[in-house]
C-alpha cells in the first residue's frame, strides 16, 4: 500500500526507555504503523509500562518464547536461569489483562503482505535460533511471501534467497522480484552484537527498502530500574556491552 512505512519492533523485554527511544526515532523517520517480532516482556523491569505502549499503539505482535512463558504456566525447560526467574517475576508484575494478552498473540502473522514470526517459519513453536544461512534455509522452506521478519537472536542481520542462501553484509536492502528476504531485526532491549544501541527496522513499502537502524538510548536509567527491581546485576551489565 502506497505511503505504508513500517516500525518493525523485536525483543523489547521490558526495556521502556529503549522503546521510548525507538518510538521516537521511527516517527522521526516517517513510520506509519508498527509491528512487533515477539518478547515484549522479559529481562528487563519495566514489562507492564512497555506492554501498555505497545497496545495504546495498536502494534501488530506475534509470540516470543517469553512471551509465551509468561503467559502459560510451563516449565521454560530452556531457558537459562537468569531469564526464567524474570519470567516468574514478569508474570506478577503485569496483571492478569496482559497476561490475556500475551496468550493471545499468534506464533506467526501476515501483515500487509510480509510476515512476522519470533524464530523460525518451520517450527515456530520449538523457538529456533537462525544465526547462519543453514538455519535459515529451514525457515526460506515455509516462506511464501517476499519478506518475513524476526528476531530471538537479538542480532540484526538480513538472509537473502535467489537459489542459495546469503548472508548480507548490509543493513540496507531493496527488496527485489523473485528473491526472498528473511530478516532479523535484532532487539530493542537487550542487543548481543557487542553494540548497546537498541536496534529495529523500517520496511516502506512503496520504496520496497528494509533498513535496520540503531538509536542510542538511555541505558543508565535502565540499568537502575533493573537494580531497583531486585533482578540480577547480569541484567543490567550487559546492557551497556551489548552482549
Amino acid at each position: 500500500m502506497a505511503g505504508k512505512r513500517y516500525a518493525i519492533l523485536g525483543d523489547i523485554h521490558g526495556n521502556l526507555e529503549a522503546l521510548t527511544a525507538v518510538l521516537a526515532d521511527a516517527k522521526e523517520q516517517g513510520a506509519t504503523d508498527y509491528v512487533c517480532v515477539g518478547d515484549l516482556v522479559g529481562y528487563n523491569a519495566n514489562p507492564a509500562e512497555t506492554l501498555q505502549r505497545v497496545r495504546e499503539l495498536g502494534v501488530i505482535c506475534v509470540r516470543g518464547n517469553h512471551d509465551h512463558y509468561v503467559a502459560h504456566d510451563e516449565l521454560a525447560r530452556d531457558f537459562h536461569p537468569l531469564a526464567a526467574n524474570v519470567v516468574d517475576w514478569t508474570r506478577m508484575q503485569i496483571g492478569e489483562d496482559n497476561i490475556a494478552f500475551l496468550r493471545a498473540l499468534s506464533m506467526k502473522r501476515m501483515v500487509n503482505g510480509f510476515l512476522l514470526v519470533h524464530s523460525t517459519l518451520d517450527m515456530p513453536e520449538k523457538w529456533g535460533y537462525v544465526f547462519d544461512e543453514l538455519e535459515a534455509e529451514s525457515s526460506f522452506s515455509y516462506q511464501s511471501t517476499s519478506v518475513c521478519f524476526h528476531g530471538h537472536t537479538h542480532q540484526p542481520v538480513i538472509f537473502e534467497k535467489s537459489g542459495t542462501v546469503a548472508r548480507l553484509n548490509t543493513l540496507r536492502v531493496i527488496i527485489t522480484l523473485g528473491k526472498k528476504y528473511f530478516i532479523n531485526v535484532g532487539s530493542v532491549g537487550q542487543p548481543r552484537d557487542g553494540d548497546p544501541r537498541a536496534s529495529y527496522g523500517l520496511y516502506d513499502l512503496a520504496g520496497r527498502v528494509v533498513e535496520l537502524r540503531r538509536v542510542v538510548y538511555d541505558v543508565a536509567s535502565a540499568q537502575r530500574h533493573i537494580r531497583a527491581a531486585g533482578l540480577p546485576e547480569r541484567l543490567a551489565v550487559r546492557l551497556a556491552t551489548g552482549i
